[in-house]
């Protein structure tokens, strides 16, 4: 018996151990993302480009935050998803903005450096999707940075076809309407996020309850 739970302690360290490591490595690979991504949007003008910096920004903050969590009490975890849902959200407002400024002043994307950016951008996302699919289903902490993971993939496509509409019709609208496609995704996201966050808050204060 005494062996049985050791051995369960040991499990449960290691399974912790490896959520770490994999989230060091994703925050590294998205802030390395989110810098190709700025350049990538100053250089060349692109509104879908800003969209994904400033997933990729809100990604490092998500993953950061993850980290600080890992081994955590559900309910630690539970406020930080519902934190995590508050800054999709703010991106969102973020881009929204931005889409409005670009839909006032329409210009064409340098569709070269917007191209390659977002072909980095998606080999990024590809890569922490593969590392953290394993552990998606763990707790509500790496379900919520899965899912933010998830929707980076969308993010990645869309730019690269954002790009590729750009230079086919030489116009700045295959730009915006991807932008605002990626807007939809942020908000559906941040209210996923919000809600499941939210529905184990409710678990946990019900289940903690003295009962009469």
């Amino acid at each position: 018996m005494s062996d049985s739970c050791c051995n369960g302690h040991l499990d449960v360290a290691a399974l912790e151990a490896r959520q770490r490591r994999v989230l060091v490595i994703v925050l590294v690979v998205n802030v390395a993302a989110f810098a190709v991504m700025a350049a990538g949007s100053v250089v060349s003008g692109s509104a879908s480009l800003l969209s994904g910096m400033l997933d990729n920004l809100g990604d490092a903050l998500t993953y950061g935050l993850s980290l600080a969590v890992v081994g955590s009490s559900t309910i630690a975890k539970a406020r930080v998803a519902l934190f995590k849902g508050a800054l999709i959200a703010l991106a969102a407002l973020i881009v929204a903005g931005q889409i409005f400024r670009h839909l006032l002043h329409p210009e064409t994307p340098v569709v070269e450096t917007m191209s390659i950016a977002a072909v980095v951008n998606l080999a990024a996302n590809l890569l922490c999707l593969w590392l953290l699919t394993p552990y998606r289903h763990i707790d509500i902490n790496m379900s919520s940075v899965w899912e933010c993971s998830r929707n980076d993939i969308f993010d990645g496509v869309a730019v690269v076809l954002a790009s590729i509409g750009v230079w086919f019709l030489d116009s700045a609208w295959p730009d915006l309407l991807v932008a605002i496609a990626l807007l939809i995704v942020f908000t559906k996201s941040a209210v996923r996020v919000l809600r499941g966050a939210w529905l184990e808050l409710r678990h946990v204060a019900s289940c903690t309850q003295p009962h009469r």
